[in-house]
């Protein structure tokens, strides 16, 4: 299933239950702030366990959510999520040349 399609599942399931009317962009960024937090809430408390094997459903579950609702706020703003995120990784790419931040976890300001 390609990313286009996922969001039309997510915008049609929405649409038979006439959700739209709930979702306004102010609300749709709050739940993915929500849902972004259950997704942090997953790793809290791994100590060393930084991959946190075996939470890999849960993980799945709450990215979900997380990407569902991007998708919601990016349909309801009009946006493409694939072009969006395009222009940014451009931007990015000016802000952290591969020459100068490979290997790097430094801000851009820093390199």
């Amino acid at each position: 299933m390609t990313f286009e399609e996922a969001q039309r599942l997510a915008v049609a399931f929405r649409d038979e239950r006439d959700w739209a009317q709930f979702h306004n962009p102010k609300d749709l960024a709050i739940s993915i702030s929500l849902e972004a937090a259950e997704l942090l809430e997953v790793f809290q408390w791994s100590g060393n366990d930084l991959e946190c094997g075996g939470k890999c459903d849960r993980i799945k579950e709450e990215l979900a959510d997380v990407l569902i609702y991007c998708s919601l706020l990016a349909d309801r703003l009009g946006l493409d999520p694939a072009q969006i995120m395009a222009d940014k990784i451009k931007v990015n790419a000016t802000k952290y040349p591969a020459e100068k931040s490979r290997s790097s976890s430094a801000k851009y300001t820093e390199l």
